[in-house]
This record gives C-alpha cells, structure tokens and sequence, in this order.
C-alpha cells in the first residue's frame, strides 16, 4: 500500500457515472472525471498543519489536483489535503 508523507493524501476516485438519471447511456468520449472519492491514506500532516482528513472520509476534490497512479491494478489520486473541498 501506498504510505503518503507530509500532507498528502491518497485518494481512491469513484467511478465515473456511466448513465445519466434519465437512464442514456454515456459514450466514454463524453464521460467526465470524476471529482469525489474515499480516502484510503493519509500522511502526518505538518507541523503547522495537521491533517483534517482520514482515513474512510468521503471527500470533493478539484477536477485537475493531485496526481494519477496505478498500483496493482488499482487507480489511486495523491493530492495535497489543500486540494481537498470538502468532506462530504
């Protein structure tokens, strides 16, 4: 597993919606990213800023923060806690 530091966090993003709420399918041309996920890692925070997040938070992140990475298979996001919105 991926051990962030400082005040990074790891970030498993939600699938990206595949039909729409009036049930069309969506093309993966047209798919959005998606912008919300649940946090499987959190690094220590700083010394002047501690983390507000951990581990299980369902969490809003911007659209194009943090960076991609694959390990075993799986796609995480590792974004600074400042490039986090909100803790829904």
């Amino acid at each position: 597993m991926i051990r962030p530091l400082a005040d990074r966090v790891v970030i498993e993003p939600r699938e990206a919606e595949t039909k729409t709420a009036s049930g069309l399918y969506i093309p993966d041309t047209a798919k959005e990213k998606p912008q919300q996920g649940v946090v499987v890692a959190a690094g220590p925070g700083k010394k002047d800023e501690p983390m507000e997040v951990k581990v299980g938070d369902q969490v809003l992140y911007g659209k194009y923060s943090g960076t991609e990475v694959t390990v075993d298979g799986n796609k995480y996001l590792i974004v600074r806690q400042s490039d986090i919105l909100a803790v829904l």
